[in-house]
């Protein structure tokens, strides 16, 4: 049995795991947190092509216990004005769709059940080096000193990836977009929106971006996008003190009215302890995705900014492919030829996607002027099911029992 070191044990890095001991591998997850991700991340919407992702290994019921469904969005503007609406996606046939999920507690989920299938993980793992073998396989050296041998070796370590710089020394690194992200739970906040618990609701303000859905508990779930034009430099976010950002996105609402604008406005106030603030960045295009028996799988290799809301689910995507190609090619090299062929055209055009939802949510006053003029006919063109829609990247379906080699082809 092939043995697949997986670099990273976030959510790719433990479907990957998953997916890997369904085909016949024998897979480690190595951990750099010395003692897991527990609690790093904030929420994220997993659609449809997500959840469809878990299906294939027999995981989707993990998410239908977590969380609460989104299966729509809806769009207004900074005066209530009701854009549009989007599907996140049809639902699978047992009717498990789109959830609305605590990071952390899909990583927990994730990671349990990698180790329930017999994959092992290893905590404290932070890889500094990897030395290919003249025989066969890698090598992977620790920041403790330690290696470890493997036949394979997957890096699903992120937007900062330390296999991408293995693999290719020049790769390139992520590219800042003009946004940073707040966003929190709020318990007990009765917001008097409609469809509780199945629409997270947008707004493109004013002057800032913002989205909010309620929770079956009570709660409410919320998040903004404040203009952020320069790339903050080292510790210059955390500079800003909670009563800073409060006063900074109440300042940014200022204009804004109708029900979400009010619900947003009264959520800030609301929420309890300090607020989570991070910049955005993604990776437009990695050019080099693999070497010898070393490949990049999710944030690694092409992130995207949250915009897109794909992130999560393309690193999903990735996980159970790779699994198939490894499962089905006659070697690793030419697994990874075949997967990178079926996977970049897909994923570059949904992170060209999140790029643009990120710059419109960036617009300066000309900008905004323009946006809230043409977003109601683009809305329209979407909720008609056209060439608009983005029904190409939640309608992505994987089936476990397919060959995935040779030739396989991917619409992108």
């Amino acid at each position: 049995m092939e043995r697949v070191l997986i670099i990273g044990g976030g959510i790719a890095g433990s479907v990957a795991a998953i997916a890997l001991q369904q085909a016949g591998f024998s897979a480690t997850v190595c951990e750099a947190y010395p003692a897991g991700a527990d609690e790093v991340g904030s929420w994220l919407t997993l659609q449809a092509n997500g959840i469809d992702a878990l299906a294939a290994v027999d995981a989707h019921h993990l998410v239908a216990g977590l969380g609460f469904p989104t299966r729509t969005i809806r769009f207004v503007n900074g005066r209530g004005r009701v854009l549009g609406t989007m599907s996140n996606g049809a639902p699978l046939p047992d009717g498990t769709g789109s959830h609305m999920v605590r990071r952390a507690d899909l990583y927990r989920a994730l990671r349990d059940e990698a180790t329930a299938r017999g994959a092992q993980v290893r905590y404290g793992a932070r890889l500094v080096d990897a030395r290919l073998c003249p025989d066969r396989g890698v090598d992977a050296v620790f920041a403790d000193g330690s290696t470890e041998h493997a036949d394979v070796l997957l890096g699903a370590d992120g937007i900062r990836s330390t296999v991408r710089r293995l693999i290719d020394p020049s790769a390139p690194v992520a590219r800042y977009v003009p946004l940073v992200n707040l966003g929190e739970y709020v318990p007990d906040l009765p917001l008097g929106l409609d469809r509780l618990g199945e629409e997270f609701q947008m707004m493109f303000g004013k002057r800032l971006f913002a989205a909010i859905t309620p929770t079956p508990d009570g709660g409410a779930v919320w998040f903004a996008n404040p203009p952020h034009r320069h790339e903050p430099a080292p510790g210059e976010l955390a500079a800003l003190t909670d009563a800073d950002w409060r006063a900074q996105l109440t300042a940014l609402l200022a204009d804004d009215t109708g029900p979400v604008a009010d619900a947003v406005r009264r959520a800030i106030a609301a929420t309890p302890g300090g607020l989570s603030v991070w910049p955005t960045y993604d990776l437009p295009t990695v050019p080099t995705w693999h070497r010898g028996p070393m490949a990049l799988i999710g944030d690694a290799a092409h992130a995207t900014a949250p915009s897109a809301g794909q992130g999560a689910a393309l690193a999903l995507e990735d996980a159970v492919l790779i699994a198939q190609f490894l499962r089905d090619a006659p070697d690793a090299p030419t697994a990874f030829t075949a997967f990178e062929q079926a996977r970049r055209a897909r994923v570059e055009k949904v992170v060209a996607h999140g790029n643009r939802s990120s710059n419109v949510k960036a617009a300066g006053p000309i900008g905004r002027v323009v946006r809230d003029a043409i977003l109601p006919l683009v809305f329209r063109r979407v909720s008609r099911n056209d060439s608009a829609s983005t029904r190409w990247i939640t309608d992505h379906h994987i089936d476990w029992d397919a060959p995935h080699y040779p030739g396989v082809q991917r619409n992108p």
